[in-house]
């Protein structure tokens, strides 16, 4: 038609296929015939060519365009329906990121110094598991002391020789009679004291069994209308390597205590290293299988109860939860109010009555235990 060869007809049928692609239209030859009869000129031709793979070029980037456009909204439109994977995930990310809950933390309500019979309260006894006497007297324990000022002061845990002992609880003009205990065979553990502003009866040690004094964990003061023992029982242990050992123990010393009991009433206080029930440490469900939350310990316990000592703490606030008496050095469990309830004032039974406050002065810095005060009238 324009004098070209056949080859060159061929090429240009070649370049109208692809005007063809881009404006659609599938009959080529067709297309091919009608085009020709409407060019008047290889110039024209040509300038349609242009065209043609100008307009290819205009479509395929609108088409990428579109593309982009459309993936960009279905992204946007799952991430606002949660059907995207990682907007999902997000979302779920920012529904579980909660604020950290604040500690339930004890308080310690103001003393109470009448009894449910009327008198007014004339003992008060104080505890601690100092964790480590001389550490605890540079913290400046001795200054709580003081402004607590008990009649009697009972530690445990001392981890202390006599010969060892500072002299800044040595020389307390407060207490002039002062009783120690510690362990014959291993220096810098167990160990108990007693710190009496008046002089006791009688004192003893141990509670007659040699597998167990020579660990220094008990101290006996007899006084006028009852007997005072501090103890400071043995702990199971890591891997409960001593639960044996522990369980003898509580057969032996409650038939030391209850022998005591048929003579003159008596308190027991001290580390008793059991939370008797589950409202007495915060996770009870995680520690059945460790150390002071045993079956066998806290059935100890529960014995030395039944054989008639009351825990004077669940006698007077039987449902208050989140008091403890010690927390771990670890993960801030103070901070948290993460505990247990380790210590105890154990009252005989006739004792009962005269029974005033017992106290929890978790406020009391300087050990991994608080200190726990009884007002009492006997």
């Amino acid at each position: 038609m324009f004098g070209h060869s056949p080859s060159a007809s061929n090429t240009w049928c070649g370049i109208y296929a692809v005007h063809c692609k881009c404006v659609g239209t599938r009959d080529i030859r067709s297309s091919y015939l009608v085009f020709v009869s409407c060019c008047e000129s290889a110039t024209a031709w040509v300038v349609l060519c242009v065209r043609a793979v100008c307009l290819r070029g205009v479509f395929a980037v609108r088409a990428t365009s579109s593309m982009k456009r459309g993936k960009k909204a279905e992204a946007e439109e799952a991430a606002a329906d949660g059907e995207n994977e990682t907007g999902s995930a997000s979302a779920k990310k920012t529904k579980k990121a909660k604020e950290p809950e604040a500690p339930i933390l004890y308080e310690d309500p103001p003393d109470k110094m009448t009894s449910k019979d009327g008198r007014n309260a004339n003992v008060k006894i104080t505890s601690w598991n100092v964790d480590g006497l001389r550490a605890w007297v540079k913290k400046n324990g001795l200054d709580w002391v003081r402004e607590e000022s008990p009649d009697v002061l009972c530690l445990q845990e001392t981890k202390c020789a006599e010969k060892s002992l500072p002299a800044d609880i040595t020389s307390m003009p407060e207490y002039p009679h002062k009783y120690w205990a510690a362990s014959d065979e291993k220096e810098g553990y167990s160990g108990v004291a007693m710190l009496c502003k008046t002089e006791p009866l009688k004192v003893t040690y141990g509670i007659g069994k040699e597998e167990h004094d020579k660990e220094g964990r008990v101290i006996t003061a007899e006084f006028p209308n009852y007997y005072l023992v501090t103890a400071y029982v043995p702990n199971s242990g890591r891997g409960l390597v001593r639960l044996d050992y522990r369980k003898t123990w509580d057969v032996d010393f409650r038939a030391y205590l209850s022998e005591l009991d048929m003579q003159k009433p008596l308190v027991l206080c001290g580390d008793l290293n059991v939370a008797h029930q589950e409202i007495d440490l915060k996770n009870p469900k995680g520690n059945k299988k460790n150390a002071g939350f045993t079956p066998e310990e806290r059935e100890g316990l529960s014995q030395l109860l039944e054989s008639g000592f009351t825990d004077s703490f669940r006698e007077l606030y039987p449902e208050q939860a989140n008091a403890y008496t010690f927390w771990t050095y670890m993960m801030n469990s103070r901070g948290k109010n993460v505990g247990w309830r380790l210590d105890y004032f154990l009252l005989s039974s006739s004792l009962l009555p005269g029974l005033c406050d017992s106290k929890i002065r978790n406020k009391a810095l300087g050990s991994d235990h608080c200190p726990i005060t009884l007002h009492i009238a006997v």
